[in-house]
């Protein structure tokens, strides 16, 4: 992965230093009660035809490659999801795809270390890329999955566009700014989604969005974010409407 210089810009304001939480600056180099009725409520909302996410609720998982040449055929149009191995990246999947075990959840980061493919339809996938960040990977692993998504990112011509997860508690960590910054530079379009919002009140998630956008604002192509929470299945809607777009999907 080639690391060009950032252009992200930072984030916090010195006056803004006593408004918790506050985004961290950086180094740019760097309910329903019952279980049954929960389930009826899922079935009914996923054949619903004013449910925006219904289309991604048939995600099925298709096959898992340590290598590319082991991805399924570069055709058709897919969808990456990238980020920390702590971010939730799983989570966000099942959520959206109101599916509780279509990707694998661990509670330990890092367990994600394959391109793992679902999906969608004969052209349309999603894609969980290994997690990045834990520092409990051996330096070998982590140099063989950073290759891995590399060559995914680089080569992958039916790649549309990659999903970043940040923790809406930590945004913009270094590995974050680099990898906006390498996709950027190869005209890969990024949505950002700040994950575990049921974590923050109101206010304090609404200012760490705004923060990031600030951030955010001079990058090339200028990336969208959006609140997310898989818990609460906040922001899954906005998150199907970027997809759409990508997929070039029709309603």
């Amino acid at each position: 992965m080639v690391v060009r210089p950032s252009i992200v810009r930072r984030i916090a304001d010195p006056r803004d230093a006593a408004a918790p939480p506050r985004v961290p600056r950086y180094t740019p180099a760097a309910a329903l009660d019952a279980a049954a009725d929960r389930s009826a409520a899922r079935s009914a909302l996923s054949h619903s035809s004013h449910d925006p996410a219904s289309f991604y609720r048939r995600a099925t998982f298709l096959k898992s490659a340590a290598r590319l040449d082991q991805a399924p055929p570069d055709t058709g149009a897919e969808v990456a999801f990238a980020g920390r191995s702590n971010a939730g990246k799983s989570s966000a999947l099942n959520a959206l795809c109101g599916q509780r075990g279509l990707a694998r959840t661990s509670r330990t980061p890092g367990r994600t270390q394959l391109l793992n493919f679902f999906a969608l339809d004969a052209e349309r996938r999603l894609v969980d890329l290994p997690g990045y960040g834990y520092a409990r990977v051996s330096i070998p692993v982590k140099a063989e999955w950073q290759g891995v998504v590399a060559d995914y990112v680089e080569r992958r011509r039916s790649l549309k566009g990659l999903i970043l997860l940040m923790d809406v508690r930590h945004p913009l960590k270094p590995l974050d700014v680099q990898l906006i910054d390498w996709v950027a530079h190869l005209g890969r379009p990024i949505h950002v989604l700040l994950t575990k919002a049921d974590k923050l009140g109101r206010g304090a998630a609404a200012r760490s969005l705004e923060g990031v956008r600030r951030a955010l604002a001079e990058a090339p192509l200028q990336p969208s974010v959006q609140l997310f929470s898989a818990v609460a299945a906040h922001g899954v809607d906005a998150l199907a409407g970027v997809l759409d777009r990508w997929l070039e999907r029709v309603n």
